[in-house]
């Protein structure tokens, strides 16, 4: 049986609205999460991630009431993550409406956070979050947002993460976030040939083809996209029609 490939669309959320920037940086606004989600699923995504971006740098928990109306008006997967610190944190996101809870930098200051989320709410709603910066010999793990270096070595970090029970790994190059240049398809077929578990390759599509070059070239499950589609350059519907035509088993498009 051949599996599908996953088409993503990601909402970074910071105040109830979605935002977008380059490198995780200059963020500007470019709608409300409700009405997005909703039109990405119209179009055809397979799941959309909920990103509270500013939760860790403000030390707050996720916007829960924003997750909850984003939730009611999908049938997809929602996958939220951003200010996720605890099981307790993990579970009032579910009850509002979250499909798998995303967990990045509490999950670098305590590891176990992984094993007791797994634990608790099994492996398949457990995705890992990983931030990662080329360095010299490989990539570093970054958190809050993409502001903080951690010393982890990205390779290393997403074994761990597997090995802690992370179901899925949603995996951003920082130095290709927003800016549409390509995924850097050496990160995404290093972890995701290092690891057991689904990878999903996130930082700098700029059209459906490198959408495609991203599932062709690397051995990751899906791809997340946000821009691309936030300004209606590309639509969920085109990169799912550039999938099909290079073979690429695909749900199919709206």
């Amino acid at each position: 049986m051949t599996l599908t490939r996953r088409v993503i669309v990601c909402l970074d959320v910071t105040g109830d609205r979605v935002v977008k920037g380059v490198r995780f940086a200059n963020l500007e606004d470019v709608g409300d999460p409700v009405v997005l989600a909703a039109r990405y699923e119209a179009e055809g995504a397979d799941e959309i991630v909920f990103l509270d971006v500013s939760a860790s740098i403000e030390r707050r928990n996720t916007l829960l009431d924003c997750v909850r109306r984003t939730a009611e008006a999908l049938f997809i997967p929602l996958t939220v993550g951003g200010g996720v610190r605890s099981v307790g944190d993990a579970a009032a996101a579910l009850r509002a409406g979250a499909d798998k809870i995303g967990v990045n930098s509490a999950a670098v200051a305590r590891p176990a956070l992984l094993t007791e989320m797994s634990r608790q709410f099994g492996a398949q709603c457990v995705v890992a979050s990983i931030d990662a910066k080329r360095r010299a010999s490989g990539w570093e793990v970054y958190v809050r947002g993409g502001s903080t270096p951690t010393g982890l070595d990205a390779l290393a970090w997403a074994r761990e993460c597997s090995e802690r029970g992370a179901g899925e790994i949603l995996l951003t190059s920082i130095d290709r976030d927003g800016t549409r240049s390509g995924y850097d398809l050496e990160l995404t077929d290093t972890i995701a040939r290092a690891v057991s578990v689904p990878v999903i390759a996130s930082g700098g599509a700029g059209s459906g083809a490198d959408v495609r070059d991203a599932l062709l070239r690397t051995a990751a499950d899906a791809a997340l996209v946000a821009g691309i589609v936030h300004d209606g350059s590309v639509t969920v519907n085109m990169i799912k029609m550039e999938l099909q035509n290079a073979n690429i088993a695909t749900r199919a498009a709206a």
